[in-house]
């Protein structure tokens, strides 16, 4: 793997090469995370974008125990305890059923040449609104539940206006959008707190809770990393998850310095990594997509 303390900018273009064919060659799945929302002004992002931020939105709503308000599945845990599932599905829905602009890297995602999977581990729907406004575009969007929300099912099928169809459907989908964390749109479904992911944690390592779809579109595949950091196990489990049995060989935009967690995360599951500002690296990567 490439030692990311050394790379050099000729380093950092042949990689940003590398990307920009394996996009074209329809051969990367690109992989949103929340800090993609980081790149907008404060004043005109009205949804958080890190956990810790959402966990103190939760917070502001139904003040969690002290020792847990940092954690965002407890804080999510705590209020579906002690208020029920749907005031916690009521707070979510009122932060993340908002309009919000897109970023570079979704207004990027949104046009590139027909990807067979984007994965957005997010709550929000500024991709799905994107894609939707795209009306030659095929596509239909997979996502998680909750125990409450799913009564035996782990995820759901949404066609691009919102109705829920058959899984079935997903195999014509040119694009699919994967959303395993569930999103605000069209339902309101929400994987976030203790119990949702105790229950999925039981089964994901037999890949039980992965549509046999995504694993087919995965498959021999490269991921790119966006606006995404691997500091918590969460969001290492479910990134190793969904990536299994995928190609050898990923990248990760990732700038400044990486917790001890995150660098062995990213030697051992071989992704290398881009030390740019996401904003900088979405710009050269889709400049050598035009220029090849």
């Amino acid at each position: 793997m490439t030692d990311t303390a050394v790379i050099d900018s000729t380093d950092t273009d042949t990689i940003i090469a590398e990307i920009a064919t394996a996009l074209k060659a329809r051969g990367a799945v690109p992989y949103l995370g929340p800090g993609a929302f980081a790149l907008l002004p404060e004043a005109d992002c009205p949804i958080p974008h890190t956990s810790l931020e959402l966990a103190q939105r939760l917070n502001a709503k139904v003040a969690a125990p002290g020792r847990i308000r940092s954690q965002l599945t407890a804080v999510a845990q705590f209020i579906e305890s002690r208020r029920h599932r749907k005031t916690l599905d009521g707070i979510l829905n009122e932060i993340f059923k908002r309009e919000v602009p897109a970023t570079p890297v979704h207004a990027w995602l949104a046009t590139l040449p027909a990807p067979p999977m984007i994965v957005d581990v997010w709550y929000d729907n500024t991709l799905e609104s994107l894609l939707t406004a795209a009306p030659d575009r095929s596509w239909g969007q997979i996502q998680g539940l909750s125990h409450p929300q799913g009564v035996g099912e782990w995820v759901k099928y949404y066609a691009p206006g919102g109705a829920e169809v058959e899984a079935a459907a997903a195999s014509g989908w040119e694009t699919l959008l994967y959303k395993p964390s569930g999103s605000a749109a069209p339902a309101g479904n929400y994987l976030i707190s203790d119990s949702d992911f105790v229950e999925i944690l039981t089964e994901i390592d037999i890949q039980t809770p992965i549509p046999a779809v995504v694993q087919e579109r995965r498959a021999g595949r490269s991921f790119l990393y966006l606006g995404c950091r691997f500091d918590q196990e969460i969001q290492r489990t479910f990134a190793r998850q969904i990536a299994k049995r995928s190609s050898d060989k990923h990248w990760a935009v990732i700038e400044g310095e990486l917790s001890k967690n995150e660098a062995r995360f990213l030697e051992l599951q071989n992704i290398t990594r881009l030390d740019l500002p996401l904003d900088e690296a979405v710009r050269r990567i889709s400049e050598a997509m035009g220029a090849n």
